[in-house]
């Protein structure tokens, strides 16, 4: 019996998932969260899981994306045998005309982030498209979607090694993590792909991470073969490594390790890791003819009843007055909230500016960086009566290199972002007596519910990545680099390690 499958059901279908996921996290993950908080002793950690699980609701009860990075489209399609497209038109446009839809949806617009012609212009293509599409052919009468909005800040990190038969895959990826540092946004899952070839692993890995999160359920059964035994063994000692949400340290840092594995030459190991961030976005379902797929919701009481509010320790700065005198008191670790005005800007506007200077040319009036703190972001753009979109933090490693540019030449003297800084840039702060604060990954929506006031004051022609001046009321952030250069995504972590090792050690 042949399945017709109709050419705007499978559209609506797949433009309903991806504005789906955008609001949605997969119910799993925040039972898997929720859990880990409750068991959590890393104060750092607890604040960070706290704000990424009452913005999960916030967006969940809104409808507005998780994370301000809504991710490139990424669709897996099981096709059965028996099925026909009602369509002149080819998989890859009939996907592409649906995440159009889904990211161009006038309630609740998703922010375009997929370049076209990327080692060249690096135009956008305002609409998200094209999705990367993997298409399977199987047995059967019906259609298996599953959809995946992959941000930049853990799929940068993703890692690919050919390891020598004879070699350990625990002991690579325990080397690995702590490489990726935290632009990943932990706490997440590790899909991990062994065998095959080289494009075939990196497949595995990414597949992987659309399974559910059952790392507790087989710990409490025991695994039934070498995978499982890996699975545990692996989640036990990444987590043993002290990282912790956001990098923080503490006792959790993935909430899952996923695997799959598939047949390889007798010469080789292709091992491929893949993380999945706090802004986790998948979805599954079937088509099977007789309409547009149907999504089910998660309920509010999915969501464990945490609240998040500034401790009694944190410290109120007035962005507008603060001074270099005032910075030399900030410690790593200490939570302020930021009020009155920033700048911001990413990697193009950055690369702008230093394109500029090496001119000679003047910046725009507008972006007087002196005495300034800039935060790093591409937001949403806003709907309704908002002022902007979710507006979280991006991975402020990729500004490293313009660091010491920016300190030098414009008088900036501290920065926001998310995720730890490199050497270079640390060297950077520590010279010109500045300062790194951290926004926390995965909670976009609730850090716009600070901004008060958001407008574009130069290189509009870069879409999200345009420089916009915010205006912020008790902003949270973290004290990540202080003026001396130390940084907290290195004494946390190497703190949590040892406090594990011990905790190991009593409990055993």
């Amino acid at each position: 019996m042949t399945t017709l499958i109709k050419e705007q059901d499978f559209i609506q279908s797949i433009a309903d998932g991806f504005q789906f996921i955008s609001y949605y996290h997969p119910v799993d993950y925040i039972q898997a969260l929720g859990k880990a908080y409750e068991l959590e002793q890393s104060d750092a950690a607890r604040d960070a899981m706290a704000q990424i699980l009452v913005n999960s609701r916030m967006c969940a009860e809104g409808h507005r994306p998780i994370c301000q990075d809504t991710g490139i489209a990424v669709v897996f399609l099981k096709i059965g045998m028996n099925v026909r497209f009602d369509t002149t038109r080819s998989l890859q446009e009939l996907v592409d005309e649906g995440v159009r839809l889904a990211y161009n949806n006038p309630d609740n617009k998703l922010r375009a982030s997929v370049l076209l012609d990327p080692a060249g212009s690096r135009k956008n293509s305002k609409d998200n498209t094209p999705a990367v599409l993997h298409v399977e052919l199987v047995p059967g009468d019906t259609v298996e979607v599953q959809l995946a909005a992959k941000g930049g800040g853990s799929e940068n990190k993703s890692k690919f090694v050919m390891l020598n038969p004879s070699d350990s895959i625990v002991e690579w990826v325990l080397k690995t993590v702590p490489l990726m540092g935290a632009g990943w946004c932990p706490p997440g899952i590790l899909g991990i792909g062994i065998g095959g070839t080289a494009e075939k692993a990196m497949l595995l890995a990414k597949e992987s991470l659309m399974d559910h999160i059952d790392i507790q359920e087989l710990i409490a059964r025991g695994p039934s073969n070498k995978i499982e035994e890996l699975r545990i063994e692996l989640y036990t000692k990444v987590n043993a490594l002290g990282i912790g949400a956001q990098g923080l340290g503490g006792l959790t840092t993935v909430l899952d390790v996923k695997i799959k594995d598939f047949p390889t030459h007798a010469a080789s190991l292709p091992v491929a890791m893949i993380p999945n961030c706090a802004a986790t976005r998948h979805t599954h379902f079937t088509l099977d003819g007789s309409g547009p797929a149907v999504l089910h919701p998660p309920h509010l009481s999915d969501w464990p009843a945490v609240t998040w509010a500034a401790s009694t320790q944190t410290r109120r700065v007035n962005l507008d007055t603060v001074t270099r005198e005032e910075l030399q008191n900030w410690q790593p670790g200490d939570r302020l909230l930021l009020s009155g005005k920033l700048l911001t800007g990413r990697d193009a506007a950055h690369k702008r500016i230093a394109d500029m200077m090496a001119r000679g040319e003047s910046l725009p009036p507008e972006i007087d960086f002196k005495n300034r703190f800039i935060y790093y972001v591409g937001p949403v753009d806003p709907v309704g009566d908002e002022v902007v979109g979710p507006a979280g933090p991006t991975t402020a490693t990729r500004m490293d290199k313009f660091t010491e540019m920016m300190l030098e030449k414009t008088g900036l003297i501290g920065m926001v972002g998310k995720a730890e800084r490199g050497d270079q840039a640390i060297e950077a702060i520590k010279k010109y007596q500045a300062v790194y604060l951290m926004a926390v990954g995965g909670a976009a929506y609730l850090v716009s519910k600070a901004i008060r006031s958001a407008r574009v004051v130069a290189f509009a022609d870069l879409g999200m990545e345009a420089i916009h001046e915010f205006e912020v009321a008790d902003m949270p952030v973290t004290v990540a680099v202080d003026v001396t250069g130390e940084s907290v995504h290195k004494t946390g972590p190497a703190i949590w390690r040892e406090k594990i090792g011990k905790i190991a050690v009593k409990s055993s």
